[in-house]
């Protein structure tokens, strides 16, 4: 079908519209912004509401349902943000109102108060419903039917995507250690604002893309097209995107393990000292880093090789690739189960950093073969008038499998004991030791200090085995062997959790000379922390603990059923591939380089031709 809007010549930049590179600098700023802040968004809700840079305060379990629902929000809102597209205002303007609320959710994440957390996060998910699929559409909407560019031009926009994703885990993460959570959220709300800018800037790049069907730049032809019912070839694409959008579901739910379970993992028990001296911490939020750099080192290898493997007429469809992405991804969780091995070998042991290169290798090189391929494919597929909805729908598929992450990094962390200090002050001076601390003084400047914790109301932790004594449940310092059931008692709301208690140690026969280990965390209850007249008064103390091997054992689990669901799952879609591809009716048979500025439009218009 030719239209007003695919006669337009586009100018070109490497062999590609100048309007992807408009599209790649706009949503690697818009990435910038969203990763950094998911980066530090766990381990701000899982922080101490009483450290020096407080966070939320929540349980790790509590801070992964928080981080799971978010996270499916934020892309389920790309239903009606393609709905919206669709139906009044166009991808193009639909971005734009995105990005504005964007901006105001970042902005409002920097002001550090409970209802600005909350209400930037809304914005945020509105914001990137209204921006997220869209935009993606109007990367398609640069090419042509049948140019073999497209599928290289989304790894390009992937890339951007990825800068914006590698700048940010760096910089937000160390900002935020250094100078405060709600200093990184505000430095994500930059990279938000410029990426608006470069949007509104480039404008005269991406004229006649990204329309309102019902505009007057759209010519009658596409204004019947977008009222003809579906026929039986579009029917079955649809059904064959449909499907697809299960293995969304599952690679995403593998996947986003990154941003929840392996960000709380690598915190806790991967060994983050670098130099010589072994002084200098990563702080782990760096980390998410790596699976953008690893794009951008690889984006544009693996986009090649895809190219060179369809030319030397073997199998490369999309559907395939996704299939094999899913298989890569699923292995990288064999290191983490070498990292879990390796930290459960000693007490309270911590992995080597090389595990979690080499997991975020494989998840990323998986991702390469599955993400932009997928957006590519449903450009290929997707009836022109749904365009923008059935990019939704996937961007939706993508936040069900964030939803089901979040579910599966919560069902890794045991539901911690519970308890109180029962002791003085001068009680539990003997177990703990004076450390450097860092603390508001009167002027409100941040100095360090050498002090006991718990004169300054802080947190603190003791190491202890665990183990049963004619049932009863006995505590021992590690170090000293002395025993801290005088210290604490469980709630008193806590009688099945003993039961568990006890049940669990039996099972796995930890007794005196085969003790289980916990470390006790003491922390201040919030409201008496706020009182500034009792500080350091000793009292007020809560005391929390999951049995170390337990959650080892746990943890390990998790990875090894993520490694043999996900490799399994890309294997039998590859037995279906046949069957699923007749349902394409031969979308991508015929594609090649299209060059010399021909005409560009997004989708398969004239369906009828191609059967």
């Amino acid at each position: 079908m030719q239209t007003s809007q695919s006669q337009m010549s586009r100018k070109e930049l490497f062999g590609h519209p100048v309007g992807l590179f408009i599209l790649f600098f706009t949503e690697m700023w818009e990435r910038f912004s969203y990763y950094g802040m998911r980066g530090i968004l766990v381990l701000y809700v899982a922080t101490s509401a009483t450290a020096i840079d407080p966070g939320l305060g929540w349980s790790n379990k509590d801070a992964l349902w928080l981080y799971g629902w978010y996270t499916m929000l934020v892309y389920v809102a790309s239903i009606p943000g393609g709905w919206v597209a669709d139906k009044f205002l166009g991808q193009k303007k639909t971005v734009m109102l995105g990005g504005l609320l964007l901006c105001l959710g970042h902005i409002t994440l920097a002001i550090p108060q409970d209802w600005a957390f909350f209400t930037g996060l809304i914005l945020i998910i509105l914001g990137v419903g209204g921006l997220k699929p869209n935009i993606s559409t109007m990367v398609g909407g640069l090419y042509q039917e049948g140019d073999l560019r497209r599928d290289s031009g989304f790894t390009i926009f992937y890339i951007g995507i990825n800068i914006g994703a590698f700048l940010s885990s760096i910089s937000v993460g160390l900002v935020a250690y250094y100078y405060g959570w709600h200093f990184g959220f505000g430095l994500a709300g930059i990279g938000m604002l410029i990426g608006q800018a470069v949007f509104i800037w480039g404008q005269k790049y991406l004229k006649g893309v990204g329309e309102f069907s019902g505009g007057k730049n759209v010519s009658e032809e596409e204004r019947l097209a977008a009222k003809r019912p579906l026929n039986k070839v579009e029917k079955d694409r649809v059904l064959v995107l449909l499907i697809s959008f299960l293995i969304v579901i599952v690679f995403w739910g593998a996947f986003e393990q990154a941003g929840g379970l392996m960000n709380l993992y690598t915190d806790a028990k991967v060994d983050r000292y670098i130099g010589l001296s072994g002084l200098q911490e990563i702080p782990a939020a760096v980390f998410q880093s790596l699976n953008a750099g690893y794009i951008i080192i690889f984006g544009t290898i693996v986009g090649g090789f895809w190219i060179w493997w369809k030319k030397s007429g073997k199998e490369s469809s999309s559907l395939f690739k996704m299939a094999i992405g899913t298989i890569i991804m699923g292995l990288g969780y064999v290191f983490m189960m070498f990292a879990s091995k390796e930290a459960s070998a000693e007490v309270f042991g911590k992995a080597a950093m090389i595990w979690i290169f080499l997991a975020y290798l494989f998840h990323t090189l998986g991702e390469l073969c599955t993400s932009p391929v997928s957006l590519s494919f449903i450009t290929k597929l997707a009836p022109v008038k749904y365009a923008s909805i059935m990019m939704g729908v996937y961007f939706a598929a993508t936040g069900f499998g964030n939803m089901l992450a979040g579910t599966i990094g919560e069902s890794s962390q045991l539901h911690p004991y519970q308890g109180e200090m029962i002791v003085n002050k001068e009680g539990i001076l003997p177990f703990i030791s004076k450390d450097t601390m860092e603390i508001k003084s009167l002027d409100k400047k941040i100095v360090k200090i050498y002090d006991y914790p718990i004169n300054e109301d802080k947190n603190f932790s003791i190491k202890s085995q665990v183990y049963l004594d004619n049932d009863a449940v006995v505590f021992q310092e590690m170090k000293s062997g002395e025993a801290l059931n005088s210290l604490f008692r469980l709630s008193d709301s806590a009688n099945a959790d003993l039961s568990k208690l006890k049940e669990t140690l039996s099972e796995n026969g930890a007794i005196a000379s085969n003790p289980y280990h916990a470390k006790l965390v003491f922390e201040k209850d919030k409201d008496a922390a706020q009182n500034l007249e009792n500080k350091g008064d000793g009292n007020n103390y809560n005391v929390s603990f999951v049995l170390e091997e337990e959650q080892s054992e746990q943890e390990f689990s998790t990875f090894m059923w993520l490694t043999i669901f996900t490799v399994s799952f890309g294997f039998l879609l590859i037995l279906f591939l046949k069957k699923l591809k007749k349902l394409t009716h031969g979308a991508e048979d015929h594609e090649h380089i299209i060059k010399d500025n021909e005409p560009y439009e997004l989708g398969d218009p004239d369906i009828n031709k191609s059967n």
